[in-house]
């Protein structure tokens, strides 16, 4: 899937993955793609629930070699 940015957000522990990833969005324009990379499986559940009530839309996720990665559409 092709991102216009992407966030290292491994090795963080939460929130730092929902603060980091809010901020990286801003720098966004509508409909353009943030990919984030997470160890915390803590952000499985936290960046979906984050998407929904920001207004974001998660596109995808996966695990690979334990890292989570994550798609957000910025809405």
């Amino acid at each position: 899937m092709n991102a216009n940015k992407v966030l290292d957000a491994k090795g963080l522990a939460c929130p730092m993955p929902i603060v980091k990833t809010k901020k990286a969005m801003n720098d966004l324009e509508v409909g353009q793609v943030l990919e984030i990379h997470s160890t915390d499986q803590g952000a499985k559940n936290d960046l979906a629930a984050w998407a929904k009530s920001s207004g974001n839309e998660l596109l995808d996720h996966k695990e690979d070699n334990g890292v989570l990665k994550f798609w957000i559409k910025k809405g």
